[in-house]
């Protein structure tokens, strides 16, 4: 070959590439600034009220829609469970985190397709750009960090480390704070977006214990968003209130709230939370409180005059006049559609959108206008969102009922008077952190995660069949309350649980999550590796936690092979037992032949289960490594700190 030719062969190869980069990379527009506050959702709306943008968890798509004809333009396929997104400020480019894939999808207004995707941590939830968009912002749910990432190098620059499970993302009006609160904590982290560096925690207050124990009270948990009004100086966070103090009961334990922060002062604001009963206190034609549940999106009016928040359980819109003391003065009941977790507002403040996450379609109201008595109406049916869904009818059936508070909508109630959803628990489908008490006395509130294949049901094993939880239903949530516990239930209400056992089965939401304590290939360290050994060995862990779901509990069997609790053979005492736990005569279901003593738990599964604190039925190992010192049989007793410290970091690593 002669040199001339290579070196205009190169020249051209380079050229190419280069076409290629650009064609593929990230151009922000300097002449574009944002200077209003933002925050990452699962819902976008541009600013001139022409689009919607929707990210569809289940579907790993992103629908793009004309907010004035409701017309769907496309749907995009991103990477897997895309649960926020977020426009740039030039609104060129739309973000989405695709959080099973561990990525965010870059994707091209213009062109409607994914031009490029960033890897970041484990489970990125929120996203948000800087105010002059050239800087992305990730908040990985599983890696306890924010991505920084340069957009048009297409590099992360930092990895900025904040307390477990960060979730949503908001930045203020002057793009120099940005808020990330911790999903099961009650905490929000402050960034200082110059420096890049976390620079004060804000704690939301406990509600206070009530006389009354059907007056809102208890733990912050569940905290679904962070949105600041127009003006900048508020923010709104929908989240749970837990009454950990007494046994669960329907009207005791769980409790909507939302919390408003000072953002001047940097502080929550307690005397504004808006509480059932209290600021959150509209009444029916029968004059009684109408109860609202799982509380999950704001919105703002362009003025910030009135606040309307999405009630993800019950289905309802519930309306706040912050001119006239800040209270809810309606509640729209039943949103067109299931499940609704998103809300934006129309910059003329005329129409409200609502994403449905379950129906997978978008409801319209209209807001009545800025009158300070107009009353919101449900003004169209709910827009499909998506061509076709992807999860088996069953299974979606059954993620419908898990998270429904809406005691209208199913064969039978699934929770009385819209109180809780079983994710009201179960936050995510998985845990809210929390020790609760029972009957049986305190127990840490389980995973679901690979749940359907761990052989029996409960703590202590006293469950075999799913339908069992009609018990919960009865006892805890309030619902079903007609049905006789011994009895076989109706076809239709039997259905309801066929389609949750379903949903806990199939669907991938319950699949271990990945560790972020393995190696970068994915394969154990060499600390995991040793205690792998000693899990295996010394330290005799496999008497219990034997097998690929790493528990016995499948093994309790009788002579048909079915799972039965008349075998307790499986059922283990490992010194745990906590003063306030109850032996139990059994229950209904099993026409009380499943006592059980105070000393015999069933082994639960080691899958995820570094993502699962804290430890123990009653939740009295705050870590991992409390936990594994907690067992008192010999072999542990034999362990060194060392050796506990490796055991510890294999069992990090399981997934």
């Amino acid at each position: 070959m002669k040199k001339g030719f290579l070196i205009v062969t190169l020249l051209l190869v380079g050229a190419f590439l280069f076409i290629q980069n650009q064609t593929k990379g990230i151009t922000v527009d300097n002449s574009v600034v944002r200077n209003k506050p933002a925050h990452s959702d699962n819902i976008v709306l541009d600013d001139r009220g022409d689009y919607i943008y929707t990210a569809n968890i289940d579907v790993s798509t992103v629908t793009m829609m004309k907010a004035d004809s409701k017309e769907v333009v496309t749907e995009i396929p991103v990477g897997d469970a895309p649960r926020q997104l977020t426009l740039s400020p030039d609104e060129h480019y739309l973000y989405v985190s695709s959080m099973d894939d561990h990525q965010v999808d870059v994707i091209s207004v213009e062109k409607q397709e994914v031009i490029d995707t960033f890897d970041v941590g484990v489970e990125p939830y929120g996203v948000l750009t800087s105010q002059d968009g050239r800087t992305l912002y990730v908040a990985n749910y599983r890696s306890n960090t924010i991505s920084v990432i340069d957009v048009e190098k297409g590099q992360v620059e930092k990895e900025i480390q904040v307390p477990e499970r960060p979730r949503t993302l908001a930045l203020t009006p002057d793009g120099d704070k940005l808020y990330v609160p911790h999903y099961l904590s009650g905490k929000i982290s402050v960034i200082d977006t110059e420096n890049q560096k976390v620079i004060d925690e804000i704690q939301l207050a406990d509600s206070p214990d009530q006389a009354d124990q059907k007056k809102s009270q208890g733990i912050p948990n569940t905290l679904e968003n962070f949105v600041i009004s127009p003006d900048g100086k508020r923010a709104w966070v929908p989240h749970l209130l837990t009454n950990t103090d007494t046994p669960i009961h329907f009207e005791e334990t769980i409790f909507p709230a939302i919390s408003v922060i000072d953002l001047e002062k940097g502080e929550e604001m307690v005397d504004e939370r808006k509480e059932l009963f209290e600021e959150m206190n509209v009444t029916d034609k029968k004059d009684e409180t109408m109860i609202v549940s799982n509380p999950y999106d704001v919105t703002f009016s362009p003025d910030g005059a009135k606040a309307y928040v999405v009630m993800s359980g019950s289905e309802d819109l519930v309306v706040f006049d912050r001119k006239r003391g800040g209270n809810a003065t309606q509640v729209l009941r039943r949103i067109e559609g299931d499940n609704p977790r998103g809300i934006v507002m129309s910059p003329d403040g005329e129409s409200v959108y609502v994403h449905n996450a379950m129906s997978h379609d978008l409801a319209t109201i209209d807001t009545g206008g800025s009158s300070p008595y107009a009353t919101a109406t449900q003004s169209k049916e709910a827009i499909a969102l998506i061509g076709n869904d992807p999860l088996d009818p069953l299974v979606r059936e059954g993620k419908r009922v898990f998270y429904s508070a809406n005691s209208d909508e199913y064969a039978a109630e699934i929770t009385g008077n819209n109180w809780m959803s079983c994710a009201s628990c179960h936050s995510d489908g998985l845990i809210n952190g929390l020790t609760l008490q029972t009957q049986k006395g305190p127990r840490n509130v389980p995973s679901n995660a690979v749940a359907t294949k761990t052989g029996l049901f409960m703590w202590d094993g006293s469950r075999d069949d799913f339908k069992d939880y009609l018990l919960t239903v009865q006892g805890e949530m309030g619902g079903m309350t007609e049905y006789d516990a011994s009895k076989p239930l109706p076809e239709d209400v039997s259905h309801m649980y066929d389609a949750l056992f379903a949903y806990l089965k199939e669907s991938p939401d319950f699949e271990p999550p990945k560790s972020p304590y393995r190696a970068e290939d994915g394969s154990l360290t060499e600390e995991a590796m040793q205690g792998k050994e000693l899990f295996e060995g010394k330290g005799n862990c496999m008497s219990c936690h034997a097998g690929s779901e790493f528990t016995d509990s499948d093994q309790a069997v009788g002579e048909n092979k079915d799972l039965t609790t008349d075998n307790t053979d499986f059922l283990h005492d490992i010194g745990t037992t906590n003063e306030g736990d109850q032996p139990s005569d059994g229950d209904a279901r099993a026409d009380f032949t499943n006592p059980r003593e105070t000393n015999q738990f069933d082994t639960p599964t080691l899958r995820g289960v570094w993502a699962t604190a804290p430890y123990l039925h009653d939740g009295s190992a705050e870590t991992l490594e409390e936990a594994v010192e907690k067992h008192e049989y010999q072999e542990v007793s034999l362990l060194s700190q060392q050796e506990v410290e490796q055991i510890t970091a294999y069992l990090k690593s399981i997934e």
